[in-house]
Order: C-alpha cells, then structure tokens, then sequence
C-alpha cells in the first residue's frame, strides 16, 4: 500500500479509505514513538530509588536525565539530514534498534555512571525516532490535513507521557519487579513496532549523487553544548562561579560553537543549514520551541521528584498527580488538531498554547510545600493544555515554508533547538535547585522535605519567564493558511518561502503517487521505493 500522500486524492467517498490507510501505515511509527517517550517518562518516578540503588550523587540523578536529552539534541540533525539523503524507513529502523540497545544496557547496569553511559546510547535512538516519525508523517501527508494527524501523535505521546510515570511509579512500589523493569518493559513493544514498521510503512525516497554530510560541523555543536553542560553541571559545587574552570569551560564552548557558525556557513550539506534559519518563520518558530522545550522538560521531570520530595507520596502516586498536565496535552493536541484541519488558521493555536502555558507555569511558580493540590491541577492543566498546542505546531509551521526535499532538515532543525532548550532547562534549573534547598537547609535549618519544596517554586517561576519568549514568538508569527498540496515550489529567496498563506506554486505541487508509492522525483534525483 502506497502512503507517499494524502493529497487531493479523488472522491469524497475515497477519503475514508485514505484516511483508514494512513493511519495502518501509521502505526508502526506510533507505536516506535510511544516507547521512544515512554523510556523518558518512566523514569521521572522512578529516578530517586535507581539513584538510591546505585549509590549515586544528587549531580549524577541529573544526568541520568540529561545525558539522554543531550544525546537526543545533538544527533537530531544528523537523523534529520540523513532523511533528506537516504531510506527513511531504514533510518527509523535503525533508531529503534540503538533505542533497543541502550534500554538493554541501561536495565543491566550495575553504577550510575553505566546508566549515564546507557542513557546516552538510548537517547541516540530517541532522537532518531521522534525526528523521523514527524519525518515521515511530512512525507505522507500535506500540512494542511497534517493537524488531523498530528493530534494521533500527540495522542501518543500523551498517553506515553501519562503512562510513563503511572507504570515506573507501579515497577519501583512492585517488590519482586525493580527499577530495572523500567527498561527492559520496553523491548517487547519496541521489537514489535519493528515488525509493523517492515510490514506496514512505505515512503518514497528521493536519492542525491556525491552526498557530504557535515561531521565536522555535528562535532563540534554536540562539543560546545556538551561543555556548557558540564559547566553547569558542577559549577558552584565543584568550583566557583568565578574559578578558572568556569572561564576554560565557558571559553571553549564558545570556542565551539563559533567555530561551528563558521564551518556551516561553508560545509555543501551544513548540518543546521543556515538559509533556512534566516527565515523569518524559523526563527521564531525556533524561539517558541525553545521556550516550549524548556517548561515542558522542566515540568516532566521536577514534578514527580517535588511529589516524593517534598510532600512524601510514593513514586505511583507522584505519577497519578500528574494526570491533569498530561490530560491537558491530549485534550488540547486533539481537539488543536482537527480545527486546525478544518481552518488552516496555524497562528490563534500556537498564541493561545504559549498563553496558557506561561499562565501554568507562573501558578506554579507560587508553590510552597503546602500548597493546595486543586491549585497546582489546575496550573498543571494549562501547562498540558499549552504543550499540546505549541510543542507540533511551531514544527509544522515550518514544515509548510519549506519544499519537500527539506523537510527532513527544516523539521530537525526545530526539533534540535528544543531538545537543546530541554536540555539546558533541565540543567540550568536542576542546578538552581540544589542550590536553593541547600541554602534553605544550612543558612534557614529548613528539613529536607520543607526546603525542596520551597525551591520547586522558584524554578517553576524562572520556567514562566522562558515560557513568556513563547507568547512573542507566536504573536510575531505571520498569519498562514497551511497549503493543502504534499510540496511546494523552490522559493527564489529567502522571503519567498515566508508567503503570507504559504500556497504552493501549482506547477510544482506533488502530483498523487503512482500505484507503486512514488511521486514526481525533483530534476536530476533519483527515486527509490521502501519495502
């Protein structure tokens, strides 16, 4: 079965039936997303009893988290890249078996810095299948109907993300299971997102002669984000602010990352292309992901530890307190999904998500440890509400600037810099946190338990102030109308790809796939068919 498009396809009375094909070949990508998020989220409750069983430092309960979000950020782009040159379902194919590797070493690991080292290798994987899955669906379908679908996806990983910490909660309470479980759950379901994957998914590939792809340039970004990372990280425990440390770590990576300005501007097949962040709508489709991805990874993952903290429930509990943000994400994403399909109106949505989502975070960041829990459902709803809304739309409003040959790029390019903001979201304030509660316990004689969740507040209040960049990048936003054809032209310009309603031009728009799944490949390509 051909799922090269859900174009302009025929009758209406042919539309149930794309629709029911689709979404077959759908799944396999569905189910490789939901254990791809499902591996972050279960071990938000489960983090404090690993950490306990390994023996670790309250610096390495953070990298457990971060190694996978760095891993995860710094290889988005090369999956994304290796999309526009290569098998798309190979590549998908791939991420999950490195994502199966890693929860394999991950489940077996016998000391924090093995489950560090696992967590890395696992957020390869991540990184690989959420980028591809959005891939993917870019392949198949046109913007326009792409809200529709999106909402399926941010289905599945709203119910990732509510299940995630309900099922580690219920393996690390479960005696005879253990925290290993939280891994090693996952494999079955990987494995047989493999076997759909193969039986299921055929994309159209279009193949480019003398491919470079720019090592040089992933080098030395994954280099200089990884030494601000290391910096923060054990800056103000290890060494002072002011310490030579600092000005090494912090003059190396900006070392880096000038260096890699330097080499993307030259490199044929830049890694993060930068005529396409010259644009106007990636740009700030980039800043609003950036202040998505931040409040969204701070949220997941302080949450469930402020729960079993500071108020003393157990790691399921923590889980089920977390319902209404999660809640909130699949309502919003779905409903946000179909009226966006229905309207092709992208901007209200995202305005509205940033809104609501600066709005929970600021009541969050009110919380003490005895702050009533209706108030912190409710601020914890318009967080979901405001993920569900923002987290698709700022990639798709990109999507729809770019020809299809891009897409891979322009969609991990996004993606990139929100992993990144999560990534530094989750240091940075993890940082800021254990700062605060060591004051509150050795200048104020605050317990533990007290301290902790007084300082829970201050970081949720700094997270309202990165989710507040969102509300501008999304009011900044031109008003576009999705294009309901599968491509677009070649824009002659930079301005050229930021239409105001983003319409294609009709005598390059995707034709419908011929019976065996491929489309009209661009001038000296060369099409090639998945099986």
């Amino acid at each position: 079965m051909s799922t090269a498009a859900v174009n302009e396809s025929g009758t209406a009375d042919a539309q149930p039936k794309v629709q029911r094909q689709v979404l077959v070949a759908l799944s396999g990508l569905l189910i490789a997303l939901f254990v791809a998020t499902l591996s972050s989220t279960v071990v938000s409750t489960a983090l404090p009893k690993m950490i306990g069983a390994l023996h670790g430092s309250p610096t390495q309960y953070t990298w457990i988290v971060t190694a996978t979000l760095l891993t995860t950020t710094a290889t988005t782009p090369i999956w994304g890249k290796l999309a526009d040159l290569f098998n798309k379902k190979t590549l998908v194919q791939i991420a999950v078996v490195v994502f199966v590797l890693g929860s394999v070493a991950a489940g077996v690991s016998q000391s924090a810095g093995q489950l560090i080292a696992a967590r890395a290798l696992q957020g390869v994987g991540v990184g690989g299948v959420q980028a591809l899955v959005q891939i993917a669906i870019a392949a198949m379908i046109p913007p326009r109907e792409r809200g529709r679908y999106s909402g399926y996806l941010s289905s599945v990983t709203a119910l990732s993300t509510i299940g995630g910490p309900l099922l580690g909660g219920f393996i690390v309470d479960t005696s005879w299971m253990g925290w290993r479980w939280c891994f090693l759950i996952s494999l079955p379901v990987a494995l047989g997102a493999l076997v759909l994957l193969q039986r299921t998914l055929r994309l159209p590939v279009v193949r480019r002669d003398n491919v470079k792809i720019d090592y040089l340039g992933a080098t030395l970004i994954t280099s200089g984000v990884s030494v601000l990372l290391i910096w923060i990280s054990f800056v103000d425990s290890s060494f002072a602010w002011g310490s030579w440390q600092t000005a090494a770590m912090v003059g190396a990576a900006l070392v880096l990352l000038s260096v890699a300005m330097w080499v993307e501007t030259r490199a044929v097949e830049p890694i993060v292309p930068l005529h396409i962040i010259k644009q106007r709508t990636t740009v700030l489709a980039i800043l609003g992901s950036l202040a998505s991805g931040t409040a969204m990874f701070a949220a997941s993952v302080y949450l469930s530890q402020y729960f079993q903290t500071s108020r003393g429930y157990t790691a399921t509990e923590a889980g089920l307190l977390t319902i209404p943000m999660m809640g909130g994400i699949l309502v919003s994403s779905i409903l946000a999904g179909r009226l966006l399909s229905q309207t092709g109106k992208l901007k209200p949505f995202v305005v509205v998500g940033s809104v609501l989502l600066t709005a929970g975070f600021a009541g969050l960041g009110t919380i003490d440890h005895r702050t009533s829990l209706v108030f912190m459902s409710v601020a914890m709803l318009c967080i979901g509400a405001g993920v569900g809304m923002t987290t698709q739309n700022f990639v798709l409003v990109v999507q729809n600037s770019v020809p299809l040959k891009d897409i891979g790029t322009a969609s991990t390019t996004v993606t990139f810099f929100r992993s990144l903001g999560g990534t530094f979201g989750v240091t940075v304030l993890g940082a800021v946190l254990a700062r605060q509660v060591t004051n509150g316990i050795e200048q104020d004689h605050e317990t533990a338990a007290v301290a902790y969740g007084d300082a829970t507040g201050t970081i949720f209040l700094i997270g309202a102030g990165v989710a507040a960049l969102g509300i501008v990048a999304a009011v900044l936003l031109k008003p576009v109308t999705l294009r309901t054809s599968l491509d677009k032209s070649e824009p002659t310009s930079a301005t050229a790809a930021e239409t105001a309603d983003g319409a294609p031009d009709p005598d390059r728009t995707a034709a419908a796939p011929e019976p065996d799944g491929l489309g009209p490949a661009p001038d000296g390509a060369r099409p090639d068919q998945n099986r």
